[in-house]
């Protein structure tokens, strides 16, 4: 455990360093990966490309997440926001624009056209590229560029941690399947394009839903309310099963989704030492990610066993559940925390 946590530690160190350099850096590569998608659907090269997209996106949030969470270090409020809007705007304004556009795409030119999909995702995402590196070069220089990080304290977030995993655990259940769910009920492209449009413009909005929440609480109540959010939205299209009541989960889901990586920021922004941000928010950023990789298997499987995709929903609605209950037990830990 020493061991790892040294290396996360280093790896902190140098994402907190590199995330303020002026040059195109993960996100470029994440952008080339992605456009890479779309030119061999043989299942090793498409394997190859999401690993890249995962690692060097993992990178990219990370990096963003420290920029994001040194702004505005005299008031909660704007913080939270910025910190917020990072995690929400673009990934909102992405899906919104992808529901707007693809699934009338694919309707009307057939499913070999997802190659073009990917090749137009990809070039998107080269395109706001350069945003990142003018971002990046408007920030100040810390006087904590020579400070070694500490080794993240564990275990005093446990109830972060624990409510984080399962969020990975439990939300990629939705996004991964939320499509077969509609394919199987026989849900017409318009109302396959409003969910998507929908859930977009959710996430647009969850930045200033949930501001205040997060300014105001330097513990894990933040997470778990949000936890709670996404629970219930995974489950809405089970609960009420109509169009209505898909249309009201991507509405109750998108306000929720993307906010638990700017709460578990927040919370690291409150509770750490500014040098020690980037090796915290890297710890976390690891347990999301094997979580969120465990995911889509687990749920696979359950659909498999019952022959129902809805009760792979229903299952991860409860992990989100327990999520939160772990998330409510995390105390703050400094009472200056602010």
């Amino acid at each position: 455990m020493a061991c790892h946590s040294v290396l996360v530690v280093n790896f902190g160190r140098r994402v907190f360093n590199a995330s303020r350099q002026p040059s195109f850096g993960w996100q470029a590569a994440t952008a080339l990966c992605l456009l890479a998608t779309g030119f061999d659907e043989s299942l090793v090269f498409q394997t190859a490309c999401r690993t890249l997209v995962g690692l060097f996106g993992a990178l990219s949030f990370v990096s963003g997440g420290v920029l994001a969470a040194s702004l505005f270090q005299s008031s909660a409020r704007k913080n939270a926001l910025a910190i917020a809007l990072y995690f929400g705007g673009g990934g909102g304004f992405g899906i919104a624009l992808c529901g707007a556009t693809l699934p009338s795409m694919l309707d009307v030119f057939g499913p070999q056209y997802w190659d073009w999909a990917w090749i137009g995702v990809g070039l998107a995402a080269l395109v706001i590229c350069p945003f990142s590196v003018w971002a990046s070069t408007k920030l100040n220089e810390t006087e904590h560029d020579a400070a070694l990080p500490s080794i993240p304290p564990v275990r005093r977030m446990l109830g972060q941690l624990g409510g984080y995993a399962l969020f990975g655990l439990g939300y990629i259940v939705y996004v991964t399947f939320i499509s077969v769910w509609m394919k199987e009920q026989h849900s017409s492209v318009l109302l396959t394009t409003a969910t998507w449009m929908v859930l977009g413009v959710s996430i647009m909005a969850s930045p200033f839903v949930w501001r205040g929440v997060l300014a105001r609480f330097s513990s894990g109540t933040p997470l778990a309310l949000i936890l709670t959010g996404v629970a219930f939205g995974s489950a809405l299209p089970i609960l009420v099963p109509s169009g209505y009541g898909l249309i009201l989960s991507a509405l109750v889901f998108g306000l929720s989704v993307f906010m638990p990586p700017t709460a578990a920021t927040s919370f690291v922004r409150q509770n750490v030492d500014q040098q020690d941000w980037g090796a915290t928010i890297s710890f976390f950023t690891v347990v999301f990610a094997i979580s969120q990789t465990l995911g889509p298997i687990r749920a696979g499987i359950i659909g498999d066993l019952t022959g129902e995709i809805g009760d792979s929903l229903v299952v991860a609605s409860a992990v989100l559940l327990v999520g939160a209950l772990c998330a409510a037990m995390q105390k703050p830990l400094r009472r200056e925390a602010a």
